[in-house]
């Protein structure tokens, strides 16, 4: 694998940021009453070549790019889109059973308005939170707090929303140990009768049993540099190739773009990323998944309980019946 081409978009990207904060400087020192105007309209110009290469980089990103598009450390997580697109938020803890799982973030809030409830995994910023946070990867009391969350937002008839975004669920012996197989299985099976509208979202990264453990929905949407799949390109490259350097290659195999999964009938639609991706504009993310989730729910809540049940299994049952 060429490292150069493997690193080519995180790069530009990369260069922009840097552009960006050279014109900000400037910016600040012209404000101040610095001679600087030709400078910075020579920096204002490089900026704004580069911001457009970078936006149509991006726009033509092959299924490796997406998948290091939607690992961005900067990506808006769970948390983000609570903070930017929430009215409310009330965080509930605890699985009643073993204990809180920080991984997931859970509990009853308010968007555009509407009472929902809302589950999301949630990765972390800095080192210690991503440990405390186990990277996004939950373990079982995680989906068992999620189940609980679903059954209150079922008991009072409020619509289900998930942000799902993890490498997988955790699969160390701890929580083996504690059932995380059963806990994903049972998720799945009472996703399937909860009466209320559910709309799941890939946020960033669908990782195996560990999305769908909160992915069984009426709608399921992706966001448009978002990958979702049943294992890693370059954990599927090592178990199959014995190398992990042809994860690009695995990549497009896996067919695990937005674009695939929309092409495939494995999601309803794909909710549009600001110019270049999420992690430049958070703010435009966050007002794109509110109204792409507010759309889903006014047409859902006019569906007689039965028929979405209906449809809701329908949906999953037919995935795959048409081929590749």
């Amino acid at each position: 694998m060429n490292r150069e081409a493997d690193s080519r978009l995180m790069s530009l990207d990369q260069d922009l940021v840097a552009l960006e904060d050279r014109v900000a400087e400037l910016r600040k020192l012209a404000a101040e009453g610095a001679d600087c105007g030709d400078q910075l309209k020579d920096w204002e110009d490089r900026a704004a070549r580069l911001g457009r290469e970078v936006a149509e980089a991006f726009t033509k990103a092959d299924a490796w790019e997406k998948v290091q598009i939607a690992r961005h450390p900067k990506r808006p997580y769970t948390l983000d889109y609570i903070e930017m697109a929430m009215d409310d938020f009330v965080e509930l803890h605890g699985d009643r059973r073993f204990g809180d799982d920080p991984a997931i973030v859970a509990g009853l809030a308010v968007l555009g308005g509407r009472p929902v409830a809302l589950i999301g995994h949630q990765k972390g910023r800095s080192g210690a939170e991503r440990r405390r946070r186990n990277f996004g990867a939950a373990r079982p009391e995680g989906y068992r707090k999620a189940l609980r969350v679903m059954r209150l937002a079922a008991r009072w008839r409020r619509p289900i929303l998930t942000l799902i975004d993890t490498p997988g669920a955790d699969c160390l012996e701890e929580a083996e140990s504690r059932g995380i197989s059963e806990a994903i299985a049972v998720n799945q099976r009472e996703m399937f009768q909860l009466p209320v509208p559910i709309v799941c979202v890939v946020i960033g990264e669908g990782g195996s049993g560990g999305a769908i453990a909160i992915g069984v929905g009426d709608r399921v949407l992706m966001f448009e540099h978002a990958y979702y799949s049943v294992i890693a390109p370059e954990s599927c490259a090592a178990i199959l190739w014995r190398s992990s350097d042809r994860k690009q290659e695995m990549a497009a195999a896996l067919k695990l773009t937005a674009q695939d999964a929309l092409r495939l009938g494995v999601i309803d639609g794909i909710v549009p990323e600001p110019p270049v991706a999420a992690h430049r504009n958070p703010g435009a993310a966050a007002a794109a998944l509110k109204g792409a989730v507010l759309s889903a729910l006014d047409e859902l809540e006019q569906v007689p309980v039965e028929e979405l049940l209906e449809r809701r299994y329908a949906k999953f049952r037919a995935m795959g019946s048409a081929g590749p």
